[in-house]
């Protein structure tokens, strides 16, 4: 307020000096017009009483403070300074792990600080801009062959300057809609990221789960294998059985031991995968915690319902929606800018301007105006620009219509393995129940040489593919029912320990 006061309190071109009462009330009725003009975009309390070194804008979303909380958890995901991998790996520990080191979250995480310092930006077009500077001069000047004195002039000048745009038809208004909007597409694009990613390791912890449990199969049918050898070659001995009986088993037994070596193989491989996703140094060691039975209970949604979920809340979708609000708020910037702005400006020199020499005398200069400015003629730029925003508006639009689309096949699919998986859950129960039972009843009759060896080698194998068939529908109905909430975009923890407990 001193500076408007002395910004007019000298004498005008008149030579009258003007009243510092009525220059200070242009100066209050000035200030007070922009604040009043500019106040509606931003929150003059919460500015007053905000931290000036961290956030004096409140740009930053609530997310970046209280942290991400997964669709259906009552807690946000916290990450542990220096995690270390259990002994037992459960999921809901592999999820925090994958978490924390993901680097496509990282970056996701970093995009929504960048679109919050965006939001900053255009907050910050709405208050006034202060320079100043202070400059310590001494100018000597002298007559070289002239018997004139020469002079030397030591003093400060000190120039201040005051900006202010009070008024331009809805540009900047437009400018934060599309900064706002776009920080919701970023905050959109994280949750993305997180269905993704929570994906991914979901997967990787059931393909360890089915190596583990292919394993396990694989290394009882070597046992019963070695059984079946060890019982023909004592029928052989008694001369109840041929050298061929033997010769068969010990084939049979061969080819279990070849199995089971695949078998680590392709766990080894699932748990390098699991390593990566929980983003632990290659090499190191994990040993998952054993699911137990899964349950079969129907889906707890139906597939409309599952379709209404995606439609209204799922995070792709929520993305492609703001990035076609920030679009339409681009194009009303195009158009704003064609349209006349009100600038308020004020300044005060003291001893000479900047880029002058230093005054013999001292001096004092105060400037205070209000420019309106009139956009008259572009060469037809500003028609072609608000072209080009419209045509990223349908742009936009049918980008959103596209992610619709994909995700309601996402879950359509999702939902139809489901389906098919719980059915088939229920069936290989009962076909590896009746291969144990048929195996049982061989082994009892061959003992007794009442079955030949054919027989009880062809119930083995059928049994080890009614265990393998067992091993992949439930791997297939525990990632299927996941999935489906995934599709959904509605993946959370607690969801996860619902779902590892089927």
């Amino acid at each position: 307020m001193k500076a408007c006061v002395n910004a007019e309190a000298g004498p005008d071109n008149s030579g009258k000096r003007r009243s510092p009462r009525r220059i200070l009330t242009a100066c209050v009725v000035a200030i007070c017009s922009g604040w009043a003009l500019n106040a509606s975009a931003l929150d003059v309390d919460g500015i007053l009483h905000s931290d000036l070194s961290r956030d004096p804008l409140h740009a930053a979303p609530p997310v970046l403070r209280s942290g991400v909380t997964l669709p259906g958890d009552a807690e946000p995901l916290a990450c542990d300074v220096s995690p270390e991998i259990p002994a037992q790996l459960s999921l809901e520990v592999a999820i925090d792990l994958a978490m924390c080191s993901n680097p496509q979250l990282r970056a996701a995480w970093a995009a929504i600080k960048v679109q919050s310092g965006a939001v900053g930006e255009a907050k910050a077009t709405y208050l006034p801009t202060l320079t100043g500077s202070v400059s310590r001069l001494s100018d000597k000047t002298w007559f070289p062959g002239s018997t004139n004195a020469g002079t030397r002039t030591t003093g400060n000048t000190v120039y201040a300057a005051l900006t202010w745009r009070l008024l331009d038809f809805g540009g900047r208004e437009a400018n934060l809609s599309a900064a706002k909007s776009l920080l919701d597409a970023a905050s959109a694009t994280h949750d993305a990221t997180l269905q993704k990613t929570l994906t991914a390791v979901i997967q990787a912890y059931f393909d360890v789960q089915t190596g583990q449990a292919a394993l396990a199969a694989k290394q009882e049918a070597v046992s019963i294998a070695s059984g079946t050898l060890q019982t023909a070659r004592r029928r052989e001995a008694r001369g109840a059985g041929s050298n061929g009986d033997t010769l068969q088993a010990e084939t049979t037994l061969a080819h279990a031991a070849l199995d089971m070596s695949r078998a680590e193989g392709d766990l080894n491989k699932a748990k390098a995968v699991m390593v990566y996703a929980i983003g632990a140094p290659p090499g190191t060691k994990v040993s998952l915690v054993s699911l137990g039975p899964p349950k079969t209970e129907e889906l707890a949604s139906s597939l409309a319902d599952w379709l209404a979920q995606a439609e209204q809340s799922h995070p792709a979708i929520e993305a492609a929606r703001a990035q076609v609000d920030a679009a339409r708020a681009r194009a009303d910037v195009a158009r704003s800018e064609g349209r006349p702005s009100l600038d308020l400006s004020a300044s005060f020199y003291q001893n000479g301007r900047p880029g002058q020499g230093l005054s013999t005398t001292q001096t004092r200069e105060r400037l205070m105006g209000v420019t309106l400015n009139l956009p008259i003629f572009e060469g037809f730029a500003r028609t072609y620009k608000i072209r080009g925003a419209d045509a990223l508006v349908e742009q936009r639009a049918a980008e959103l219509l596209d992610v619709e689309h994909r995700v309601a096949m996402e879950v359509v699919q999702a939902y139809s393995d489901a389906s098919a998986a719980l059915k088939n859950l229920e069936a290989s129960d009962a076909l590896l129940r009746t291969a144990q039972s048929s195996l049982a009843s061989s082994q009892r009759k061959y003992e007794k040489g009442a079955a030949d060896v054919l027989e009880i080698l062809s119930t083995q194998k059928a049994l080890a593919e009614a265990q393998q068939e067992r091993i992949r529908c439930v791997s297939e109905w525990r990632s299927a029912s996941l999935r489906v909430v995934s599709a959904a975009g509605q993946l959370g923890v607690a969801k996860v320990r619902d779902a590892s407990q089927n």
